[in-house]
């Protein structure tokens, strides 16, 4: 019987003692000169050189990362952009992760009914055993689009219970426009958003689904909701773990963030992407550590995990 994916991280979570997960979006023209200049990786329009170069700066900022976060999200839109070979990129890049000792989510944010749903649930689940493929491992986790409702949120949640895996629905985005239709209210004042919220939790929080911290492995992606809708959401789902984007580049605060936690620090990811694995761009960090990429982001994961932890004494 496979491990229970909620178990998984929030022991993670209390080991490294922070719910920070830092996200890899990597676009080439923001890569390190250090990568891009070698002779191997300098040709962003070479398929082969540009996703080695991703690939090499992936894997040594998870080398970085790793001892002091529970998970990494991993974008597949920013590996799929290179076709074949990205998404290549991608599994092996799950494959280091996994080595680390790193949860892994997937944000593939995929959505449909019936079997087509199921096959997108094999195909980012389930681990393969076709043969030829028997090295290869699927996330931890993947994010799902809950725009279908119910019924395509099912196949992906038996899929990860049969696999010890979880899934996160998109409920509410980070972005600012998303308001216009996930925040519009029918003729109770019930929001868009709030409504797939229920639908999510009555998936999520049938029995078997449960893990023996309470937490489901169904949670929710929940980002763009002030301080004190989060503390209403956390107070109604109490089952729920969140996943939350938004925090540092797309100006979610810590206090915001924190409120999805419970006391004991537990219930929430909390990414961060582009403020941490682009920190050498930042005066502050360049101030710093001058072309020391690696130091730069070192040195952003270490600040978040303090601005997080300082933020998380308003709930002690």
């Amino acid at each position: 019987m496979p491990s229970h994916f909620s178990d998984r991280m929030c022991e993670a979570v209390r080991n490294k003692r922070t719910p920070l997960v830092v996200g890899l979006d990597p676009v080439y023209k923001r890569l390190p000169s250090a990568i891009t200049s070698h002779r191997d990786m300098n040709d962003e329009f070479d398929a082969a050189a540009a996703v080695d170069a991703i690939f090499n700066f992936c894997v040594q900022t998870m080398r970085i990362v790793a001892p002091m976060i529970p998970a990494v999200k991993i974008n597949i839109a920013f590996f799929e952009r290179y076709l074949w070979e990205g998404i290549e990129t991608y599994y092996s890049l799950i494959c280091e992760a996994d080595d680390l000792g790193l949860e892994i989510i997937g944000d593939v944010k995929r959505g449909d009914i019936g079997h087509t749903a199921e096959v997108y649930a094999l195909a980012h689940l389930e681990n393969p055993e076709l043969v030829g493929l028997e090295e290869t491992l699927s996330p931890d986790a993947i994010t799902v689009n809950g725009f279908a409702g119910a019924e395509g949120i099912e196949p992906f949640a038996k899929v990860a219970q049969q696999q010890g895996k979880g899934i996160f629905v998109w409920v509410r985005s980070s972005n600012t426009a998303a308001a216009a239709i996930q925040d519009f209210t029918d003729k109770d004042g019930t929001m868009m958003y709030q409504k797939l919220a229920e639908i999510v939790a009555d998936v999520a929080n049938k029995p078997e689904r449960i893990g023996k911290n309470g937490y489901s492995n169904v949670g929710m992606v929940i980002g763009g909701v002030d301080a004190d809708t989060a503390s209403v959401l956390r107070k109604k789902y109490d089952k729920i773990w969140f996943l939350v984007p938004g925090y540092g580049q797309q100006g979610a605060s810590a206090a915001e963030c924190i409120k999805f936690c419970k006391p004991d620090g537990t219930g929430v990811s909390i990414n961060s992407s582009r403020s941490i694995i682009y920190a050498y761009e930042k005066p502050k960090y360049k101030e710093q550590f001058g072309d020391d990429w690696k130091r730069c982001i070192e040195q952003a994961v270490i600040d978040a995990k303090i601005d997080l932890a300082n933020a998380m004494q308003t709930l002690l």
